[in-house]
């Protein structure tokens, strides 16, 4: 039997706990790099009264993605998309940094957006770095929201020479998230559907804990101990904040970014962050 399809891409606790919240009802097509993580999330939805079907996919690949989405639709019209795959500035070198979080999220976008079903609606998972970065140029910032996918990775805001260290790409990453959910809303709204970016701060999960662990473990506990929340957050907060803009709660809402940390971004400005 057919049925409405949410993808879910990144079996972390941020993309399960949104999926909890709005994927009842519907065939859940999980795809993560490690196919062991997709197949615990989705065994553990299963025995909640879930539709989970679990699949590997690389963010970085094309055709990976192509995959997941002709899976996606054998099983229904795909009407939502949930983005929560990527890699931490401790975890990767920085090309692979901008070839999984800048140009797969890019290419996710465009693809799902080319066969989201009309009324359907996204979020993909950015970050508060996008939002502590220093200001890029307008041209820039055109550039990042509106080169076509493939020519992405020769910006030359993107070059090597032009790249500090992984927190850099990283950042330069989530603000072509930004910036490209901006430009694709305007695409997908042509089929009647929404998609908007999230940008958490400190969630505490294991990709998180690889950051407590990790060299920048100090700045990211002051960070969290420096906001004005005074503490991380959680996925479920994440996922609160997703079920508003994937509801029709959120029907005004569309090529948005929300940024959801605890006031760190706030205090890094204006507070006892600042550097």
């Amino acid at each position: 039997m057919k049925k409405d399809v949410m993808i879910l891409t990144g079996a972390g606790q941020i993309g399960m706990a949104i999926a909890r919240r709005m994927g009842y009802g519907k065939k859940i097509i999980v795809g993560d790099k490690k196919l062991e993580h997709a197949q615990a999330i989705a065994e553990t939805m299963n025995r909640a009264g879930y539709d989970v079907l679990p699949m590997e996919m690389d963010l970085s690949s094309r055709p990976s993605i192509l995959s997941i989405i002709g899976e996606a639709q054998d099983h229904g019209e795909i009407t939502m998309l949930v983005n929560a795959a990527g890699v931490s500035p401790s975890q990767a070198p920085i090309e692979a940094i901008l070839k999984v979080d800048l140009y797969g999220t890019a290419v996710l976008l465009e693809e799902v957006g080319k066969v989201i079903a009309p009324g359907g609606v996204g979020v993909t998972i950015s970050s508060q770095s996008g939002h502590r970065m220093k200001q890029l140029t307008p041209e820039e910032d055109e550039q990042l929201a509106c080169t076509p996918t493939e020519e992405l990775l020769s910006l030359d805001i993107l070059q090597p020479e032009h790249i500090k260290d992984t927190l850099h790409a990283y950042q330069m990453a989530k603000r072509c998230n930004e910036k490209r959910v901006m430009a694709e809303s305007v695409k997908w709204g042509k089929k009647g559907a929404r998609i908007n970016s999230i940008s958490p701060g400190i969630i505490v999960t294991p990709l998180a804990l690889d950051e407590f662990n990790g060299p920048r473990g100090d700045f990211y506990k002051n960070m969290f101990a420096k906001c004005p929340a005074g503490r991380p957050g959680t996925a479920d907060e994440v996922a609160n904040v997703a079920e508003l803009l994937m509801s029709d709660k959120g029907a005004f809402i569309t090529g948005a970014d929300f940024l959801i940390d605890g006031g760190a971004t706030a205090s890094y400005f204006y507070g006892p962050l600042k550097p």
